[in-house]
């Protein structure tokens, strides 16, 4: 099995842009507003021949009172648990701020190896503003922007040669169980029964999930990924731009599984949308049905 990177830091220093560019594909979801990943996300890379698992995080806050924010945290800390080598990620605009030293705090106590990265240094004079994160306490500062991948090449450098020996992983080979459905129809929770474990954020809010996200099921014998998604509503019900990404997400999951599981609300019942999600689901139909409209 590959080694894992954890990507952590405060909201909105720009995680998802770093993980895309280093998985070289568009998984996470990007956007402006704070707080856009909520679940780890998990995504494979390289550097010079040697192979690694990234985690996206989303952002850590202390002492929020959103129950989003504390669920958040949580997956943070399960992230940095699960980790070899974390990636502490601030951003040169803001400068230090206080949730980044509380982040700081939380990284030390984890005796992990650290790597600070200042993000968004994507000019001179930014280069010397980065000087200023020192003052959280780590030996060494990688100022890198992630949109353009300057200052990249020295971090995974030096990331590699801190990584443990690897062993072969065959999960890629693995069948796709794609859990899809209706918001808040019970998605996460099923998926965290499944495996034991409270992998995913859960709440009676529907919209919770925002990412299709894979897990690896090894019990009884089977072995197979579990891809949770994020809950299909109608067309008209998609209000915002990240909800859109979300859902284009989950049918993009249907289209490229081997087993698709529908989570019906009994208390809802097969309505016309769980309709459209079962037909879109069937191989003869993802081609011509549009579950969003």
């Amino acid at each position: 099995m590959s080694a894992i990177i954890a990507i952590v830091g405060r909201p909105n220093v720009g995680k998802s842009t770093f993980f895309n560019r280093m998985i070289q594909k568009r998984e996470a979801i990007v956007d402006a507003v704070s707080g856009v990943t909520r679940d780890r996300h998990y995504g494979k890379s390289d550097w010079n021949g040697v192979e690694f698992s990234l985690i996206d995080t989303g952002g850590y806050v202390v002492g929020s009172e959103d129950v989003f924010e504390k669920e958040i945290d949580k997956q943070v800390e399960l992230a940095i648990d699960e980790s070899d080598v974390i990636v502490f990620m601030v951003e040169v605009e803001t400068g230090v701020t206080g949730m980044d030293e509380e982040v700081a705090q939380l990284l030390r106590r984890s005796r992990k190896p650290v790597y600070l990265v200042v993000n968004k240094v994507d000019n001179a004079m930014r280069q010397d503003d980065a000087v200023e994160f020192y003052s959280l306490g780590f030996d060494k500062i990688y100022p890198i922007s992630g949109i353009n991948g300057s200052g990249t090449g020295e971090l995974l450098d030096d990331i590699v040669e801190a990584l443990p020996e690897q062993v072969e992983d065959t999960s890629g080979d693995l069948p796709r169980f794609a859990v899809v459905g209706r918001p808040n129809a019970g998605k996460s929770s099923f998926i965290n029964a499944l495996i034991g474990e409270d992998r995913y954020i859960v709440t009676d809010i529907a919209g919770t999930t925002r990412d299709s996200i894979d897990t690896k099921y090894n019990r009884f014998g089977f072995e197979f990924n579990l891809v949770d998604t994020a809950g299909i509503r109608r067309k008209k019900k998609v209000k915002e731009d990240i909800e859109f990404y979300s859902v284009m997400r989950a049918v993009r999951a249907i289209e490229h599984c081997d087993v698709v599981i529908l989570v019906v609300d009994a208390t809802r019942g097969f309505d016309g949308q769980v309709q459209n999600i079962f037909w879109l689901s069937t191989p003869e139909q993802q081609r011509g049905c549009d579950c969003r409209q």
